[in-house]
């Protein structure tokens, strides 16, 4: 007789991530994950006392991925500070923005939630100064540059205006290469 598979924590936290940026915090429900994995919700309650220590593990794994795992993954691929902050721009909008804007939207109403969202936003703040001021010397414009930064990376998201004949990618690139200077630009 073939021992039992359980559905693993990661899987449960995973589907509550997506189910989190699909329908906020309200669509992370126990038997909606357990349909969304194909298995019964006994298994859930193996892994997790209630829905409140799902929510807190997904929120714990957020941040590990949106901080420590992000940069590291930044710093393992190299080259210099520009190709860094890219690199960091273009994993946190393929694999966490969904996530993030879920997130950041719950914390509008969550004061826990606000919390954990400007500790994340400290750390990458942090990390972006550090590497900003290997191109940068003067802290204000450090400073201004880096907020430009994450507010394009964020708010990109929330615009609907159109850009005349160019795309909305054309114009973040644009933006990004303003931001950082470099060749053709002051900075």
């Amino acid at each position: 007789m073939a021992a039992e598979t359980r559905t693993p924590p990661s899987a449960w936290i995973d589907a509550g991530l997506l189910a989190l940026a699909a329908g906020g915090p309200d669509a992370v429900r126990v038997e909606a994950l357990a349909k969304a994995l194909g298995v019964t919700k006994g298994g859930f309650y193996g892994h997790f006392a209630d829905r409140g220590a799902l929510i807190e593990e997904m929120l714990a794994t957020w941040e590990r991925m949106s901080t420590g795992l992000l940069f590291e993954s930044v710093e393992r691929e190299g080259g210099d500070a520009r190709a860094k902050i890219r690199r960091a721009g273009l994993l946190a909008s393929d694999r966490l923005l969904p996530i993030d804007l879920a997130i950041r939207d719950w914390a509008r109403r969550d004061p826990e939630v606000a919390e954990r969202l400007r500790r994340v936003d400290n750390q990458r703040m942090d990390y972006l100064r550090s590497l900003m001021r290997e191109i940068f010397a003067d802290e204000d414009e450090v400073e201004a540059r880096c907020l430009l930064a994450f507010s394009l990376l964020i708010g990109k998201h929330f615009m609907a205006a159109d850009h005349g004949a160019r795309s909305r990618d054309e114009v973040t690139e644009l933006a990004g290469k303003l931001i950082l200077g470099g060749p053709g630009h002051d900075g």
